[in-house]
């Protein structure tokens, strides 16, 4: 095996994240970021995108911006943990919504974890990293 094949199979052994925000300055910061530190990522623009990229991709772990455009971050969660295929995958909302009624209320819909806007990707991260270890064996980055 070269060595070019063996850092593929390490890439593929890395947690896929979901980025869902429809907002591309805070997509491309939290992506680029994920992918600095060894996560793979994938992204969505929308409610009706992530729960497609959900369903098709399976990712480790989702990073769920609560406001976005028709079908919301909330409903989203809800029907990704409604679902056999989904229910596991560990989501942290991400939200300018930052009071306490809106953490609890994203924990109700089945959030993992809440992460308030803005905040630096590190943080974002480290929540990751959090539901990761809790729910999987991976080498974390």
């Amino acid at each position: 095996m070269s060595d070019k094949d063996a850092s593929a199979k390490d890439d593929e052994q890395q947690p896929l994240i979901l980025v869902v925000d429809d907002f591309e300055d805070n997509r491309e910061m939290y992506a680029e970021y994920l992918r600095h530190v060894g996560y793979r990522v994938a992204e969505a623009i929308d409610g009706n995108d992530a729960i497609e990229k959900a369903n098709s991709l399976s990712p480790d772990a989702v990073l769920m911006d609560l406001s976005l455009p028709g079908v919301d971050g909330w409903e989203v969660t809800r029907r990704l943990k409604k679902d056999e295929r989904t229910k596991l995958i560990p989501i942290i909302a991400v939200s300018g919504h930052t009071m306490v009624q809106h953490e609890e209320r994203a924990m109700a819909c089945g959030c993992d974890a809440f992460v308030a806007k803005p905040s630096l990707p590190q943080e974002v991260a480290g929540q990751i990293r959090r539901a990761l270890g809790k729910s999987k064996s991976f080498k974390l980055p």
